[in-house]
C-alpha cells in the first residue's frame, strides 16, 4: 500500500513538473523579440573596399555594422572568457554563473561578480533595459532564453559585436577599434582587445580618452583573467600591459566628401556605397589642394580629377580645398560648377580639322588681323605671328587660327561633338558662334576631363564613372580619327613644362578664361587624365591669373602622385601621314580658309565614283575610283594617306581594307581637289 502511495506521487510529481516544464517553454516561445536589426553608419568605400567616409545614424552615434568573421578570433576568444565562459554549451542562462554572484552578494554585502551571460547582455542592448531591477533581470533572462531557440550562438555574438557601448557615441567593436585605433577589428594586439573586452562594462568611466588610469586598470584585469584561462602566456600578458592605452580618438575617414554626398544623393537606401576612388590617392591630392592655394587669398578654390581613361572609372576627385562653408564656399564642387573653358577646347577643333581633311599638323596658316563679319577677335596678349605651322598655332594656343578652323568647320559641328563626347555644353543665347572656340561657353571640370579622355583614348569617347557597381558606358562612334587623336597628342607633349617640373611627355593644354575667371589644365598620357581648375567659387575675376602659371603645375603634380612614371603615349596609327609641309598635297600645305575650301570652279575635279555617301563592298580588298574633270596627273588620298600619286588615268586601283567609313580626296595638277566620304562594306 505505502509503495503504491508512493508511486503516486512521484507520478504526480513529475505530471506537475512535466506540465510545469511545458508552460515555461510555452512562456519562453511567447517572448516577443525587439527588432534584431539596429540602423548602422551609412558607409562610402573606395575601390578596394577602404573606408572613404561614414555618416553617423540618426541618433548622432557611430555604429559601423560587422560580421563575425572580420573581427579578431583573438578578441572573441578573451570575450568569451572574461565575460562568459560557458556562452557555447548555456541555454542563454548560466545558472551557476547566477547562483556564484547571489552567494556573494548575499555573504559580502554587495555585488562582487554579475551573473549576466552574453546572451542575457545582448537581450538588455535590444531593449536598453535596466540590470539592476528584479523585473528587469527577469525580462532579459526571459528574453536571452528565446534568443538562444531562435538565434545561432554566432548570431547572438554578432549581435553584441555590433551593439556593445565603448563610450561616447561609440557602438559597436568596429566604431570603438575606429576611434581608439584608427583601425578596423580584423586585427588586434592582446592590449587593444583586452581593453576593448573591459570598455562595454562601463563604457562611460573606462574611457580612455577622458580616464585613462580607470582604462588601464580595466584592461590589466582583463589581461590577469586571460592567464589563468590559458589564452595568454605571463609574458605576453606583461608586455600587453606595457602597452600605453589611447589617449585621444582618431577622427573617422573623411575623404572624398563632395563625391561621398554625391552617392548618398543618388541612391538614398544604399547602406554601402563603393567607389571607383582611389582613398590612398584621393587622400594625397586633398592635401596637395590645400598646399595649391597657400598665399592665394582666402576666396581662391582648386578642384581636380583623375581618371583612367582606358576604363572610365575616376580615381580621384577633388571639389574643393576644405569641405565647409568658408570664403571659399568649399561645399561647392567645382567639379560639377559650369565654368568657361578659354582655350581647353582648341586641341579638339585642330583634331576636327586634321579629320575633315582641312589642315596637318605641318600646313602653314596665317595668324593676322581678321574680321569674321562684326567680330574681330585677337590673340591673349594682343600680339600677331604671321604665317606659321599648325603644330606651332596650337602650341601657342592663338586664337585667330582656331577660329579660321571652327569657321571651316561650323560652331554647329563643334556642339555636336562635344555632346558627342558626352558633354552637356550650355550657350549664352543658345546659338553657338565661333567665339565657343575661346572659352564662350559653360562648362564642367568633370566635362572638359572626359573630353581630354577621349583625345588620349584614340578620339573614342567614353562616360566616366565613379560607381565601382556601374559598367563602361560607350557613346557611339568615334570622336575624332586615331591618326587625329596621335596628332593632337604628339603636337600637346611637345609644350615646355612649367619651371621645375619634369621633362617628360605628358600631353597637356592650359587655359584662361576671359578676365582671368578661370585658370585650366588638362593632360594625359598613355593611362591616365587630369584636369585641374582654380579660380573663385562666385565667378569673379582673379587678377593675373593664368592657368599656365597656376593650373600647369598642379597639373604636374598630380601626375608625380599618380605613379613614379609616365605611361607612354600611343604610338602613330598606319595611316598617319608623317612629313614636312612641302611633301604635302598642294590644298594641305598651306591654310586658305572656308571660300578657298568651298569656291570650285567649273571645270575642278570631282570624283565620279563612287558617289559622296554610297556604300561600296569591296570584297577582294581593292576600291575602284573614277575622277571627272580636272587635269592630270591625279593623287588619290584616303583618309589622308596618299594611296596613288601622279597617275595620268580617270581610273584607278586602290588597295583599300574595308570595313569602315572613308575620305577619299583626288587632287589633280592645279592643287584643286574633290572629296567622297564613302562607307565599305
Amino acid at each position: 500500500m505505502i509503495r503504491r502511495h508512493a508511486l503516486l506521487i512521484l507520478a504526480l510529481s513529475l505530471l506537475f513538473a512535466a506540465m510545469a516544464r511545458d508552460r515555461f517553454d510555452a512562456w519562453v516561445d511567447a517572448t516577443e523579440l525587439p527588432h534584431l536589426t539596429a540602423q548602422t553608419s551609412i558607409e562610402v568605400l573606395d575601390r578596394n573596399g577602404v573606408l572613404l567616409r561614414a555618416f553617423t545614424v540618426a541618433d548622432g552615434r557611430w555604429r559601423l555594422k560587422v560580421t563575425l568573421d572580420a573581427v579578431d578570433p583573438d578578441y572573441i576568444d578573451m570575450l568569451i572568457a572574461y565575460e562568459d565562459k560557458r556562452f557555447r554549451t548555456h541555454a542563454g542562462v548560466d545558472m551557476m554563473a547566477m547562483l556564484r554572484a547571489s552567494y556573494q552578494a548575499l555573504t559580502r554585502g554587495k555585488i562582487i561578480s554579475g551573473g549576466s551571460t552574453l546572451t542575457m547582455q545582448v537581450a538588455r542592448l535590444l531593449e536598453d533595459g535596466s540590470t539592476g531591477k528584479w523585473a528587469g533581470k527577469l525580462r532579459q533572462i526571459r528574453l536571452a532564453l528565446a534568443l538562444e531557440r531562435r538565434l545561432s550562438k554566432d548570431e547572438i555574438l554578432s549581435l553584441y559585436l555590433n551593439r556593445a557601448p565603448f563610450g561616447g557615441n561609440l557602438e559597436g567593436i568596429r566604431a570603438a577599434t575606429r576611434a581608439y585605433f584608427g583601425k578596423d577589428p580584423r586585427r588586434l594586439t592582446p592590449a587593444q582587445a583586452a581593453l576593448m573586452v573591459a570598455l562595454p562594462q562601463s563604457p562611460e568611466v573606462r574611457r580612455p580618452d577622458r580616464h585613462t588610469d580607470a582604462a588601464q586598470t580595466a584592461r590589466a584585469r582583463v589581461l590577469a583573467r586571460m592567464i589563468g584561462a590559458d589564452i595568454l602566456t605571463v609574458d605576453a600578458a606583461d608586455g600587453a600591459k606595457s602597452e600605453p592605452v589611447p589617449a585621444r580618438k582618431h577622427p573617422f575617414p573623411a575623404l572624398a566628401p563632395h563625391m561621398s554626398q554625391r552617392a548618398l544623393t543618388d541612391a538614398p537606401l544604399n547602406s554601402i556605397h563603393q567607389l571607383t576612388i582611389d582613398a590612398t590617392l584621393q587622400g594625397q591630392l586633398e592635401t596637395l589642394a590645400k598646399t595649391a592655394l597657400r598665399g592665394r587669398g582666402e576666396q581662391m578654390s582648386i578642384a581636380i580629377l583623375v581618371a583612367d581613361h582606358t576604363t572610365g572609372e575616376i580615381l580621384a576627385s577633388v571639389g574643393s580645398a576644405a569641405y565647409r562653408a568658408d570664403n571659399r564656399l568649399g561645399f561647392v564642387d567645382m567639379t560639377r560648377a559650369l565654368r568657361s573653358p578659354g582655350s581647353t577646347l582648341k586641341p579638339l577643333i585642330y583634331g576636327m580639322a586634321f579629320d575633315q581633311g582641312f589642315a596637318h599638323p605641318e600646313t602653314l596658316i596665317d595668324d593676322t588681323p581678321t574680321a569674321f563679319g562684326a567680330y574681330v577677335p585677337q590673340n591673349f596678349d594682343g600680339k600677331f605671328r604671321g604665317t606659321l605651322r599648325i603644330r606651332r598655332a596650337l602650341q601657342l594656343s592663338l586664337n585667330l587660327p582656331v577660329i579660321k578652323l571652327t569657321e571651316a568647320l561650323g560652331p554647329a559641328k563643334l556642339m555636336s561633338s562635344l555632346r558627342r563626347a558626352g558633354m552637356e555644353p550650355v550657350v549664352p543665347g543658345g546659338k553657338p558662334g565661333l567665339a565657343v572656340a575661346l572659352g564662350g561657353l559653360g562648362v564642367t571640370l568633370t566635362d572638359m576631363t572626359q573630353l581630354y579622355a577621349a583625345l588620349a583614348n584614340q578620339g573614342k569617347p567614353q562616360v566616366l564613372r565613379w560607381r565601382k557597381d556601374t559598367n563602361p558606358a560607350q557613346l557611339g562612334r568615334g570622336l575624332i580619327s586615331p591618326m587625329a587623336a596621335w596628332h593632337v597628342a604628339d603636337i600637346l607633349s611637345g609644350l615646355t613644362p612649367p619651371p621645375n617640373a619634369p621633362r617628360n611627355r605628358l600631353a597637356y593644354k592650359t587655359g584662361t578664361s576671359y578676365g582671368h575667371r578661370d585658370a585650366w589644365a588638362l593632360g594625359y598620357d598613355g593611362q591616365h587624365v587630369v584636369g585641374v581648375w582654380m579660380g573663385r567659387a562666385d565667378g569673379t575675376p582673379v587678377p593675373g591669373a593664368f592657368g599656365g602659371d597656376l593650373a600647369a603645375p598642379v597639373l604636374f603634380e598630380v601626375f608625380s602622385r599618380i605613379k613614379p612614371e609616365l605611361t607612354p603615349l600611343r604610338p602613330p596609327p598606319p595611316e598617319t601621314l608623317m612629313v614636312s609641309n612641302a611633301q604635302l598635297p598642294l590644298p594641305l600645305q598651306r591654310f586658305r580658309g572656308r571660300n578657298a575650301l568651298f569656291e570650285r570652279p567649273k571645270d575642278a575635279p570631282s570624283v565620279a565614283f563612287p558617289p559622296d555617301g554610297s556604300s561600296v563592298e569591296v570584297g577582294d580588298g581593292f576600291l575602284v575610283v573614277k575622277v571627272r574633270d580636272g587635269i592630270a596627273p591625279f593623287t588619290w588620298l584616303a583618309n589622308g594617306k596618299p594611296f596613288e600619286v601622279a597617275t595620268y588615268d580617270r581610273q584607278s586601283l586602290l588597295e583599300i581594307a574595308g570595313p569602315g567609313f572613308v575620305l577619299l580626296s583626288v587632287i589633280d595638277a592645279k592643287g584643286r581637289s574633290a572629296r567622297a566620304r564613302i562607307s565599305l562594306d
